[in-house]
């Protein structure tokens, strides 16, 4: 039988929005964000010869930096102010998260609630001022060698730091306010931006190329093809989730027995999300950083850094064995079967046939490790598999199983949203309802 909120959910139309003048004023407040960062993204940095960097960005549209420019959404190509994006505080993001697990100190801090979820939050802020600033130095020492500076020297390298970084800590700020005054998680609607921004004009040059001759219809016929199935595949096990039956005892109040509902904990099969394939890419992309610095570097490290290149099989192997780490990982800091199990037991619930306390623990851990298995193959799958296709067939943009997930999770997590925000409003609209009733029989 539909629950309440389901049975509401169905009901649910135009007018119904109309009336939500909250989720409007969200709504608009988060696409102005957007707006805003869409037009960042065509400030330039100053001193930056573009022939020569439209022939570096030909040379490396679909490697490492192709990855970087098709998160920041055509920003690194153009080199404005926003070329790292958000990337840095994602990988401030992991490193703290990382820290917390390992290290004592930040462990206490997580337990220590909103005060100490606000100093990791600050220590995460303070470590991508750092990242940026390394990231910036070393994308400004690689225009120099490349020849794409009109004044290489400290002035150039110093504005382009201040610049960069501003531009970071910017896109840091804005995803926040999204978050808070929006709709949807502000930085992964950022990430979102910068994506399908550059998905027409990846389109429209598939299709040059077919009219060309390079590329047979039927093979671009079957890349469309293969992405409608992948998003479909991909949304599916988005929503897919394991119900656990959760049982309350029975209670007798006066001469009146309550209780003895039964309820269900959804698990999600993919409770870690678009996570794992983001920091996995974030952590793949520091060795091109550090490459940038190593120009006279000994033949072994060059040999190193070749195979982490992007599209290679050490590449994709790592790249396989870091989501899978981070998928195991992630839920691990997300859902704490003895915590649940403990909750549980202080409540009276318990799960049919599992006795409450250790066992009950033991037997979401057991769901757990099963459901993050299937979760993390299903990552790597589509993640890897555009890689192969990218290398095979040669594509002349980024397709990346990365950014088709968090296009599609971004957009149910979002729509998710509204539909949360439509619900509350008409919730809100039957009480006052029955509240305007209330009063008029009194009278």
């Amino acid at each position: 039988m539909a629950s309440a909120a389901e049975q509401l959910a169905s009901n649910l139309d135009l007018s119904v929005f109309s009336k939500a003048t909250d989720l409007k004023k969200r709504i608009w407040f988060t696409l102005g964000a957007l707006i805003i960062y869409r037009l960042g993204t065509y400030i330039p940095l100053p001193g930056i010869d573009m022939t020569v960097l439209a022939d570096i960005s030909k040379r490396n549209a679909t490697g490492i930096l192709g990855m970087i420019d098709m998160f920041s959404g055509g920003a690194l190509w153009r080199m404005t102010i926003f070329a790292l994006n958000i990337m840095p505080y994602i990988s401030a993001s992991i490193i703290i998260q990382l820290m917390t697990a390992i290290h004592p100190p930040f462990e206490a801090l997580k337990k220590e609630g909103e005060l100490g979820r606000k100093k990791l939050s600050q220590y995460t802020r303070y470590l991508t001022v750092i990242l940026a600033s390394v990231q910036a130095f070393a994308l400004a020492r690689t225009l120099e060698a490349n020849g794409a500076t009109y004044m290489p020297g400290l002035f150039f390298e110093l504005s382009t730091v201040v610049n960069i970084v501003g531009g970071t800590m910017f896109l840091m700020w804005l995803g926040e306010q999204i978050t808070s005054r929006g709709i949807g998680n502000g930085i992964s609607l950022i990430i979102f931006a910068g994506i399908v921004a550059n998905l027409p004009q990846s389109a429209l040059r598939m299709l040059d190329m077919g009219r060309e001759g390079q590329y047979h219809t039927m093979f671009i016929l079957g890349i469309l093809v293969l992405v409608c199935a992948l998003i479909a595949f991909i949304v599916f096990m988005e929503r897919a989730q394991r119900k656990v039956l959760i049982q309350y005892p029975k209670r007798q109040m006066g001469s009146s027995i309550v209780g003895g509902e039964t309820n269900h904990l959804p698990l999600k099969l993919n409770i870690s999300g678009v996570i794992p394939p983001i920091f996995a890419s974030s952590i793949l992309m520091l060795p091109p950083t550090i490459a940038s610095f190593a120009t006279n570097a000994p033949d072994w490290v060059q040999s190193i850094f070749f195979h982490l290149g992007h599209g290679r099989p050490v590449f994709m192997v790592l790249y396989s064995l870091l989501i899978v780490f981070f998928a195991f990982f992630y839920t691990a800091i997300v859902f704490n079967p003895t915590e649940t199990s403990e909750n549980l037991k202080k409540s009276g619930a318990f799960i049919p046939g599992i006795r409450p306390g250790i066992n009950t623990a033991n037997y979401f851990d057991y769901l757990l490790t099963r459901l993050t298995t299937v979760g993390a193959l299903y990552l790597v799958f589509v993640c890897i598999l555009p890689e192969f296709l990218q290398v095979k067939y040669s594509l002349p943009f980024y397709l990346g199983g990365t950014s088709i997930l968090i296009v599609v999770s971004v957009t149910i997590d979002t729509v998710g949203q509204v539909h949360s925000h439509l619900l509350a409003h008409q919730y809100e609209n039957l009480l006052k309802k029955s509240r305007l009733q209330a009063k008029g029989r009194r009278r």
